[in-house]
């Protein structure tokens, strides 16, 4: 079985280009391999960011209410401090506020209240002013003018407050 040595060199000249066409295939099927697995990737960051951001929508959706309610606490509050102990209409506000603060909390509000001698913090209390305070330690809050509130952690109104004078 002897060929013709003309005839092998032609297969071998045919063969090359079909080498080469194979490796060019090659080489395209694992660009789109990794280009594949990039979109996916991409893809798969995008669902993660989407979640993320429907879950803060979610958290966040009664913002405006609970901080259009915030006025309402503060009369009432300060409709409690003024009735006196007999005063008919003082059991019917003290349970109404105490069923606004539960519907609140559930829905991720809670106060923020600093009694005197709490340390300042100033990414949740906004000084007023400053006053000498004995008793209270320089820096500390003297006196809250109006409560502040947290919505899931993040800082919906700061508490005013009056701050200790350093010496």
């Amino acid at each position: 079985m002897t060929q013709d040595p003309m005839q092998e060199a032609n297969e071998a000249a045919t063969d090359t280009p079909q080498i080469d066409e194979t490796e060019v295939l090659r080489a395209e099927l694992e660009q789109l391999k990794a280009q594949s697995l990039i979109e996916r990737a991409d893809l798969e960051n995008q669902r993660k960011r989407l979640a993320r951001d429907v879950e803060m929508a979610r958290k966040f959706a009664n913002e405006r209410l609970l901080g259009d309610l915030l006025p309402l606490f503060d009369s009432m509050e300060a409709g409690l401090a003024n009735a006196t102990a007999d005063d008919p209409l003082r059991a019917g506000l003290e349970l109404t506020l105490r069923q606004l603060h539960i519907i609140a909390g559930k829905n991720g509000l809670t106060e923020v209240a600093p009694a005197a001698g709490d340390a300042f913090d100033p990414e949740k209390h906004q000084a007023m002013s400053m006053i000498d305070a004995e008793g209270v330690p320089p820096g500390a809050v003297a006196q809250t003018f109006q409560k502040g509130y947290l919505l899931n952690e993040r800082l919906l109104r700061p508490a005013l407050v009056v701050v200790a004078k350093q010496d």
